[in-house]
Formats: structure tokens, sequence, C-alpha cells
């Protein structure tokens, strides 16, 4: 037998994270006509860029963390897989909240900014990507430890025991 370590495959969440991928992709082109329809009616063209504005952040913020997952993935079965997983997850959440702040400060100053619009439209965008991520993990069907790899024992060693 070879001393060579078999290829670990993939984790298995990664399909369920290029699932809620896919769902928020389709939800955001919905949210994009409603949060920019409903903002047009409301407040006219500046109702249309700040439903455009809250949904787009929305996704944004929403998607880095699936993302962010699956490029830690990438690294699966290596020494460091830890190390490196949560130092990337932590990064996608240090991005997020330097987007947050930048947008925060760019958005305030603007004169097209319908407040409510895009509160509204931020918070369409969260609720439907929390129900997304719940569906989708309710959904799952992985064992708890899925991932691991039992010990086998060699048939030829010998126990001195």
């Amino acid at each position: 037998m070879s001393d060579i370590p078999a290829q670990p495959t993939a984790p298995a969440i990664n399909p369920v994270l290029r699932t809620v991928l896919l769902w928020t992709g389709i939800a955001a082109v919905v949210l994009i006509v409603l949060g920019g329809g409903i903002g047009f009616l409301v407040a006219g063209t500046d109702g249309l860029w700040s439903g455009l504005a809250g949904v787009g952040l929305a996704v944004v913020f929403l998607a880095l963390t699936p993302v962010s997952v699956l490029i830690a993935n990438r690294f699966y079965g290596r020494e460091m897989f830890a190390t490196v997983f949560f130092g990337i997850v932590m990064g996608g959440w240090l991005l997020k909240l330097v987007i947050f702040i930048v947008a925060i400060v760019i958005l305030r100053g603007q004169s097209w900014v319908v407040p409510g619009v895009i509160f509204g439209s931020l918070v369409a965008g969260i609720i439907v990507s929390l129900v997304i991520d719940a569906v989708a993990f309710s959904r799952l069907r992985v064992p708890h430890v899925s991932d691991i790899e039992l010990p086998t024992r060699d048939p030829e060693a010998r126990e001195d025991s």
C-alpha cells in the first residue's frame, strides 16, 4: 500500500453554499425590479436610485459570507486549513464592515437618497436572504461528521498485546 494520503474530497457544505448563491442571485433580480419600481412609484427617480442602492448593498453584504466560505474551502485538507479558513472568513466580515462604513459615509450626504426607500429595500434584501439561507440549510442532508475520515486498521499489522 502507498503512504501517499488520498486527496480529500471537497467539504459537504459547498453544494449548499452554491445553491444559496444561485437563489440569492435570482432573488436579487426580483428585488431590483421590486425595490426600484416601488422606489420610483414612491419618490420618482430619487426613489428608484435609492431602492437600487439598498438592494445592491443587501446583496453584496449577504453574498460575501458564502463566497468567502467557498474560497476558504479550497484549502480543505491542507495542513493549515482551520487557520486559513477562519482568516478568510473573518477577512470577509471585516470587508463587509469597511464597505458598510464607506457606503454610509458616501450615501449620507447624497441629495438623491430617500431614507425610507433605501432602508426598506435594504431590510427587504436582508429578510429575503435570511429566508433563502433558512430554506437551503433546512434541506441540507449532511451527517454531522460528513467530512471526517476515520483511520483504518492495517489488516497485515500484527498485534503484540
